[in-house]
């Protein structure tokens, strides 16, 4: 365990990262493929990952914040890297300095990215490249459609500025209703026509982009010069449509998970029939039961409710469920009676929180299911406490 003392942690399989991007490469066909690698690489690791993602093939990074791509340039990773929101005026220097690539959308982002420039200079590379983000629905950040040919003039008139990309973000991509269709089609018609009136009068947009995940997928005329690749980067399908999508139309059977989160038995107690462990006593055992210790807890990631929830672990490769509410370091297993299903469970165990033992396989989007929410936030949700062991073999970088 090397100097890690307590037997929990979160394992990082940087080959199934590198399929991954294959994988999706494929898919995008002569699109660039950009690998989404904020929130700390979405929970993995942020370097790791985004090597593993160049290897597979990804040409791009994109985060949110210059914060996250500066540790990607501490590396040494010289690929251009995205920021996919504006950069505060008071960070405009930084990314002008570490050559990003800023998404703009409003005047005074164009005013002070200029002014970064002339404070800054050009870093030997000519002039620093923009994309303008137009919002065509999602109604997050984006400038309006009718504000989007004055912004790209404001980027062609200074000389050190040179407009990249218009793009925009697809809200419900990864939905299979009619609805859903007729909206990301609006969605893509809405934007087509902004980019048209762009160089209707005069600026060139060479490159567009808009597909996400789902639509890179499932929507192929949303699939232009790059695509964007956040969730199913790290193996986890956006919503059931896209994962039966990728189940019977690609090789390989589709994307690998990258995030195992595992830990060991650290204590072991058996307890009569009616007892009720943890905080609150909110269950009595069914019958006289062992019941396992782990060392993880809310602090580290699992939810208070997955107990209300019906969250299971896998010890032996046996589903056994949590016995009592989840507290801050610890939850409790029951692991049912002594000679009882499955192999006989002991201090040092491993325990699989998400992720495949034996036969049995806990995925972070059955998480997501039982306490409704969606698997990125299970997966961003694993604390900061819990050790990131990589294994695996990042192959050639592309650095």
């Amino acid at each position: 365990m090397g100097d890690r003392f307590r037997p929990a942690w979160a394992q990082i399989d940087v080959g199934a990262v590198r399929h991954n991007a294959a994988l999706l490469g494929s898919i995008a066909g002569t699109s660039t493929l950009c690998a989404v690698v904020k929130a700390d690489g979405y929970g993995h690791g942020a370097v790791p990952v985004a090597r593993a993602a160049l290897s597979g093939g990804a040409l791009w990074l994109a985060v949110a914040l210059v914060e996250e791509a500066v540790v990607r340039r501490e590396a040494g990773i010289e690929v251009p890297i995205l920021l996919l929101s504006e950069p505060p005026p008071n960070a405009m220097n930084e990314t002008v300095h570490r050559r990003l690539v800023p998404t703009v959308y409003t005047p005074a982002g164009v005013e002070a990215l200029a002014r970064a420039v002339d404070s800054v200079g050009e870093v030997g590379r000519g002039p620093v490249e923009v994309h303008l983000k137009v919002d065509t629905g999602m109604h997050r950040v984006g400038a309006d459609a009718s504000d989007l040919v004055e912004l790209a003039n404001r980027v062609s008139a200074v000389p050190q500025l040179r407009l990249g990309a218009v793009w925009t973000h697809l809200a419900v991509a990864d939905g299979s209703t009619e609805p859903d269709r007729e909206f990301t089609e609006l969605q893509l018609a809405r934007f087509d026509r902004a980019v048209a009136e762009v160089e209707a009068d005069g600026v060139r947009v060479p490159w567009t982009h808009v597909a996400n995940s789902a639509a890179t997928v499932a929507v192929p005329a949303s699939r232009r010069q790059l695509v964007r690749c956040g969730i199913s980067l790290y193996g986890v399908a956006p919503s059931v449509a896209i994962a039966e999508l990728l189940a019977h139309g690609t090789p390989d059977n589709g994307l690998l998970p990258v995030l195992s989160f595992r830990a060991q038995v650290s204590f072991l107690r058996e307890l009569e029939r009616g007892e009720r462990p943890s905080y609150g006593r909110r269950r009595p055992l069914p019958e006289r039961s062992v019941v396992a210790t782990v060392p993880v807890g809310y602090a580290d990631g699992l939810p208070r409710r997955l107990f209300d929830a019906g969250g299971h672990v896998l010890i032996g490769g046996v589903r056994r469920p949590l016995a009592g509410v989840v507290t801050m370091d610890q939850i409790l297993v029951d692991c049912g009676p002594r000679g009882g299903e499955g192999a006989p469970v002991s201090v040092g165990d491993e325990v699989v929180l998400i992720g495949r033992q034996g036969n049995e396989e806990i995925t972070a989007s059955e998480w997501a299911d039982r306490l409704g929410t969606i698997a990125y936030e299970v997966l961003c949700g694993i604390g900061p406490r819990v050790p990131r062991v990589v294994v695996g073999d990042v192959g050639h970088a592309g650095q």
